[in-house]
């Protein structure tokens, strides 16, 4: 995290984002007018369900990296076929213990695991409980592009891995480009964003010793069309020094701490990065609002010579 902070520009990991304060936030973002991805992704996913419970058949087991608060998943696990399993994954305890309630008191039938983890490093996966079907790893929410591409293809691999030879993956994925509906979607009008991306420094305070004036700091939302992504900016308003930790960290007025990139990826952009990572593509909806999409994959089989 220091390291960081030492960069030029500054960084942050943006897992840090996600404590439970942050959690409750970027569920407020998912309901701000502005904020299409949800939406988008909510109308696709009734449309590809019925899909989904056929593929998948009887007693399928599902894991969802970044499990958050499980809206989605709730209507995914309603439509299989007597699901077996559930595997949520989070950094936050908190949200990861409401999401496991609520799963168990509406679905009594489903045995609900909880791992509280960065789901971004190595993490153990408990064993099932019973019977299991078919794997569906669940990743909605365009988090994907939250990764460097390279580390994108690398996580990928690692979620083909953890699907096994019959699983499969429902990916959600953003490849809008129209700069004004993403710096709306990405600094609303109602500030919600920023609060969220404030919630950083506020979390740092709380975690890690830091001594962070959020007065001092604005949110600050940039479309970078060549890397084709949203960045996320905290941009200090004054020249100061904070102590963080044991260490002091000097900003200059003006200077920002990149604390999100947000990748926006083309078709043939993701289709080649899923291919990479051993995934065939078996079906892609895109949304008519915002190419917002639903990528759902089957392991590569790849051909022996």
């Amino acid at each position: 995290m220091l390291a960081g902070l030492r960069e030029t520009p500054k960084r942050l990991p943006c897992r840090l984002l996600y404590d439970a304060t942050g959690a409750e936030l970027f569920e407020q973002i998912t309901g701000v007018d502005d904020y299409y991805p949800t939406r988008v992704e909510m109308r696709l996913l009734d449309d590809i369900l019925p899909a989904i419970a056929a593929d998948m058949g009887p007693a399928a087991r599902v894991i969802e990296p970044g499990a958050g608060a499980g809206i989605k998943t709730r209507r995914l696990l309603r439509a299989l076929d007597g699901p077996a399993s559930y595997v949520g994954i989070d950094v936050s305890r908190e949200i990861l213990e409401q999401t496991q309630h609520t799963l168990e008191r509406e679905l009594p039938d489903l045995d609900v695991q909880a791992i509280c983890a960065d789901f971004t490093h190595a993490f153990t996966l408990p064993q099932p409980r019973r019977p299991i079907g078919r794997t569906l790893v669940f990743f909605p929410g365009s988090t994907i592009g939250n990764f460097e591409p390279f580390d994108a293809i690398v996580f990928l691999a690692g979620l083909q891995r953890i699907a096994g030879p019959e699983g499969r993956l429902l990916l959600g994925a953003d490849g809008t480009q129209d700069p004004v509906a993403l710096l709306r979607a990405y600094d609303d009008l109602d500030g919600v964003t920023a609060r969220f991306d404030l919630n950083i420094l506020d979390h740092l305070n709380r975690t890690r010793g830091a001594q962070f004036d959020l007065g001092t700091f604005r949110h600050r939302a940039v479309w970078n069309q060549r890397h084709s992504r949203v960045e996320m900016h905290l941009v200090s308003q004054v020249e100061q020094r904070v102590d963080v930790g044991r260490d002091i960290i000097a900003l200059a007025k003006g200077e920002p701490i990149v604390t999100e990139h947000c990748y926006k990826h083309s078709m043939q952009g993701l289709r080649s990065m899923l291919h990479a990572a051993g995934w065939d593509v078996q079906q892609v909806l895109t949304g008519k609002e915002q190419p917002m999409r639903l990528w759902w994959c089957a392991p590569l089989v790849r051909s022996v010579r």
